[in-house]
């Protein structure tokens, strides 16, 4: 599955972010996310159906996922040598958020965030088809080390390059991608429910925690807007 755009302008995430019009919206690790709730499935249904009518919607191929009590709305550009944002979600961005406005229903970027499992190998060559093979992913923007799901509803797998065994450390971890806003409070509600402070030395961009038994989980953030000190 490949999507082309022509002559995509690929943009960072703080760049996404610190663009005017996009206060529903947030960067996580598999793209710029709007989560809208709308409380009923019929009210969700006639704001996608609303989305797909904005001129050249299709061209930005927005993944759109309808529940009951709201609708998530993602961004993101996958081409054989490019995964991530371009100018054009900009002004998609722009108009989804002006039709749901004109529908009356909120957005809560709180409620926005993207998870990714990470293998730890000492030999990505020999580990990554396996997953590959078991999971019918494919590779992401010709990553030797990403897999994504072609039908991009399941997390995405990165395989990190060991320089050596380590016994006594789990060599599967879950990345939870939350927006720039929220990292502070997912983090202090973990260490709250029982959890620890492994590694900080890489915030405000990711924090590396452990729940009692050791086991770890990373939380990160993808760009957020820079503040003047």
């Amino acid at each position: 599955m490949t999507y082309v755009e022509d002559k995509p302008e690929p943009i960072r995430p703080q760049q996404f972010h610190e663009t005017p019009g996009l206060a529903d919206w947030r960067v996580v690790g598999e793209g710029a996310c709007a989560y809208y709730r709308t409380g009923a499935f019929a009210v969700g249904a006639r704001l996608v159906q609303a989305i797909s009518e904005l001129p050249g919607v299709g061209d930005g191929h927005p993944d759109v996922d309808l529940r009951c009590e709201g609708v998530t709305v993602r961004l993101i550009t996958i081409t054989d040598d490019y995964y991530g944002l371009t100018a054009r979600h900009v002004e998609l961005a722009r108009q989804i958020s002006a039709v749901a406005r004109a529908l009356g229903i909120p957005a809560d970027p709180s409620s926005v965030q993207t998870v990714q499992v990470t293998v730890d190998a000492l030999v990505g060559p020999d580990v990554v088809p396996f997953w590959r093979a078991l999971l019918g992913y494919q590779d992401r923007a010709n990553s030797g080390e990403d897999l994504i799901d072609p039908h991009r509803r399941g997390a995405p797998f990165y395989f990190q390059q060991m320089e050596a065994p380590r016994p006594q450390r789990n060599r599967v971890h879950v990345d939870v991608w939350v927006p720039y806003d929220q990292a502070e409070g997912r983090i202090a509600a973990a260490l709250a429910a029982g959890g620890r402070l492994v590694n900080g030395a890489d915030a405000p961009s990711n924090w590396v925690l452990a729940d009692p038994e050791g086991n770890e989980a990373c939380v990160g953030v993808a760009g957020p807007p820079h503040v003047s000190e």
